[in-house]
Parts: structure tokens; sequence; C-alpha cells
């Protein structure tokens, strides 16, 4: 039996909406520390990028803060967070369906959050069985997109090759890391007016529209594999 592709999903603004929670969480947070920032800046010129990266170019901006109210003033933040999560997070809109029609396929999750935030937000919306321990987070392996190599890790660990993995993203430094990892990467592009899918991936809208693309991509592998068999 051909084995499936591996599909690679990031959390969050991918499957959970917890991107407007994070926005308040950091504005509120780094305005205290003097590093001007409004929730629509997250969505603007932030979106799915490392906090610390995003501390730096503030700093660069306005001044360095001091590395411990830094720290805990980031230990606050994710606490304030996590628990805003267990409360109010909601599914991206489709997400639940779209798992649950491929279901048969291996799943892992890739995120640039610690371990700690991708485990409430599934638990929040029902979908930490879905993944199990299939988790990847930069924090645990200590690489972030936009590099590949977080990517990489989950493909090494999940057993397959970067050309037998099809990730799917919502922000630009994921597809970009996707795309540089060797990887079939799906932009899942919510708001298609505003922001351009990078060449070399394919684009859905919503995540109802995955099962069916991932249906095709299957159709070609199997395609691929019977002409290689072939002697073609």
């Amino acid at each position: 039996m051909t084995r499936p592709l591996c599909l690679l999903f990031d959390c969050d603004g991918t499957l959970v909406d917890s991107e407007p929670l994070l926005a308040d969480e950091m504005a509120d947070s780094l305005s205290r520390l003097g590093l001007p920032f409004q929730a629509s800046d997250y969505a603007g010129e932030f979106r799915g990028a490392r906090f610390r990266n995003i501390v730096a170019v503030l700093e660069s901006r306005h001044g360095p803060i001091d590395p411990q109210r830094l720290a805990d003033t980031e230990t606050t933040m994710r606490a304030n967070l996590n628990r805003r999560l267990a409360r109010e997070l909601l599914p991206i809109d489709g997400a639940l369906e779209a798992l649950a029609q491929l279901a048969y396929y291996p799943c892992g999750l890739v995120s640039n959050g610690p371990e700690n935030k991708i485990r409430t937000s599934l638990a929040s919306v029902g979908l930490a069985e879905h993944f199990g321990d299939n988790l990847f987070s930069g924090y645990s392996a200590q690489c972030w997109k936009p590099d590949p190599g977080l990517y990489l890790h989950a493909a090494r660990r999940m057993g397959y090759p970067p050309e037998a993995c099809v990730a799917i993203d919502d922000g630009l430094v994921g597809v970009q890391a996707a795309l540089a990892a060797g990887m079939t990467v799906i932009h899942l592009n919510r708001f298609p007016d505003a922001e351009e899918t990078p060449e070399g991936a394919l684009m859905v809208t919503c995540m109802h529209q995955l099962p069916t693309v991932i249906s095709q991509l299957a159709r070609l592998q199997a395609m691929d594999r019977r002409q290689v068999a072939q002697g073609r």
C-alpha cells in the first residue's frame, strides 16, 4: 500500500484563532516596557514571527530594554496568554472539519510557539488527541521559522523525507520556511486582498478547501509512483 503524505500544520492562524489574543497581550506587555506596539502591528508587520525577533526589531527603533525586565515581562505575558487561550480560544473556521476528513494521514504540528502554548491551544479546541506527541516547537528544537530547520526537524522526527511532506501554514514566515525545506506548501491565505501567496506555494482561502487539495496531491503522488514503477 502506498505510504500516505505526511501533513505538517502550523498552529496559530492555521488551526486556532489565537493571533488576536496574542496581539492584545503583546501590545499590553510591550507598551509597558516602553516599546510602542499596537495589536494591529502584529497582523500588519509581525504575523508568525518569534516574540524575541519582534522585540529585537522594536529595540532597534526605540532603544534597548533591560534583559531581566524583558524576561519577567515575557513570563507574565505568556502566563496571561495561556489563561486566555484556555477560556477564549476558537478554532479557525473549517479546521476541525478538515482535520476530521484528513484523519487517514499522519499529522504533525510545527509552531514557533512554546510547547505548553501549543498544548493549551489544542486542548482548548478539542484537537489534543489528533496530533498526540507529534508537536514540534521552535523552542524545543531551538530553530524558528523562517529557518527551514524547524520543518526539517519535524519531517525527520515523523520519519518522512521533505518531498513526502505537505506543510499547511498561514504565515509568510512559515510558507518561506517550508518552501526552503523542499516541501509541498499550502498557504492558507485568509486575506488574499492584502497578502500575496509566495511563488511555489499553493493557495487556499479557507480550511474547508484543504481536503480537496490534499486529495489531489495524493493522486498525483500515486501517479508519479506508478510511472516510476513502470520505468517511465
